[in-house]
């Protein structure tokens, strides 16, 4: 699964990757964040048809990570809701909907993985995951609208907008360190995974193809990232090798 990753690029950065049309949320900027974990705020890119508009706009929103579907009786489910695997999305109650008409990118510098230690069971390294060309990891996913029918109509609070990482088989050289790993979309296809004329779920599926094999890169990294108050560039530095400095 995928838990925790990195997303540092600034958003006028992100804009000119994606070639954004439309910053949904001009007046609001995420800090950097090399300890992006679950319910905090992220960046995704998404296309939706304004109204009175008659094509959809690529374009860069800000939503919570931990999709909350549109039946939920109350938005903490979405904490459970983090990840949706790529092999049931047509089937999942939760996902289906959106795999139909909401599907988004979700931009990252990398992601984080633990593998445990071998002859000691209670312990875990971290791994950073990331595009060994040092580009953006678009990452699959999926968004959704949720109103709180508690509030006013007028309340800003009244639509929370959430997404989940879509995760698939981990290639053969990550596969090592865990099971799952975020599926990648390549800029080829952003443009039809995107597009949210395309309704048709066994289509889009064709679209979710594994990464090649050596396209990312792992390393490992301090455990600080375990805690997810810890933050800054340091949690992405890999650490010294053993063999030329003789510390782990």
């Amino acid at each position: 699964m995928c838990g925790r990753y990195a997303s540092a690029r600034k958003k006028h950065e992100l804009l000119e990757e994606f070639q954004v049309e439309l910053d949904a949320e001009p007046d609001k900027e995420l800090s950097p964040d090399y300890n992006v974990a679950p319910t905090k705020q992220v960046y995704a890119v998404l296309s939706r048809v304004p109204e009175e508009a008659e094509r959809a706009v690529r374009q860069l929103r800000v939503v919570k990570w931990g999709l909350v579907p549109v039946w939920a009786k109350d938005p903490s489910v979405g904490s459970r809701m983090i990840n949706a695997r790529a092999e049931t999305l047509a089937e999942k109650p939760a996902y289906k909907q959106a795999f139909a008409k909401r599907r988004c990118l979700i931009p990252a510098d990398g992601y984080f993985e633990w593998m445990p230690v071998e002859g000691d069971k209670k312990k875990k390294q971290p791994y950073f995951i990331h595009p060994e060309d040092g580009g953006v990891l678009a990452m699959a996913g999926l968004y959704e609208f949720w109103k709180d029918k508690t509030r006013a109509d007028d309340d800003p609070l009244k639509w929370l907008v959430t997404c989940t990482v879509i995760t698939t088989d981990a290639e053969d050289d990550l596969g090592h360190i865990h099971d799952r790993m975020p599926m990648m979309i390549e800029r080829e296809r952003w443009a039809e995974w995107l597009d949210p004329k395309l309704a048709d779920t066994s289509t889009a599926q064709g679209l979710l193809i594994p990464a090649q094999s050596g396209r990312l890169v792992a390393y490992p990294v301090s455990t600080y990232v375990n805690n997810v108050r810890n933050n800054g560039p340091d949690l992405i530095k890999p650490l010294p090798d053993p063999g030329e400095s003789g510390l782990f």
